[in-house]
């Protein structure tokens, strides 16, 4: 399976997006019983190589979303109200949900470790997603993540020789 740089990423997801497209379009019509342990294979064999430390970047070009139990959460871990966190870290976006105000993420290290690793959003524990149930419920998510995240790639390329549709 191929290793994508980052460089080489986007254009590879760009390329391949209208087949994506396609497929997931089909595989929410015709769903496979099997899909999640597929994926769940799939997910866990691509992380079993995978070091998220040599890349980071989700970190560095998009943000998380952030859920009130994460705002709780993390401002706890800083000793905030969360309105201090909030007004510190966050603002709101179009779709009104707490962001990031900025990227590359504001607790991300030089040497792509984060600060907050052990309270860190939901969103960030959960990336990729390519381990969630009812897998097809998220195929934009996907779409976008593939040019993102060098695994969430690989995964979706392994899925399509895995599922063909």
């Amino acid at each position: 399976m191929l290793k994508p740089s980052l460089n080489e990423l986007e254009k590879l997801a760009k390329d391949k997006h209208n087949e994506n497209k396609k497929y997931f379009d089909k595989l929410k019509k015709r769903t496979p019983k099997n899909l999640d342990y597929v994926m769940q294979d799939l997910h866990d064999a691509e992380f079993k190589k995978t070091d998220c430390l040599e890349c980071a970047n989700c970190c560095k070009t998009t943000g998380p979303l952030f859920t009130s139990a994460d705002i709780e959460r993390i401002s706890k871990h800083f000793r905030q109200k969360p309105q201090q966190f909030i007004n510190q870290y966050l603002r709101v976006d179009e779709d009104n949900d707490y962001v990031l105000q900025s990227v590359p993420c504001a607790f991300l290290d030089n040497d792509n470790k984060c600060f907050i690793y052990d309270v860190r959003p939901k969103a960030c524990r959960e990336f990729p997603h390519t381990d969630r149930k009812k897998f097809q419920q998220i195929s934009n998510l996907t779409l976008k993540n593939v040019a993102i995240c060098p695994a969430a790639f690989n995964i979706v390329e392994k899925m399509k020789e895995k599922l063909p549709l």
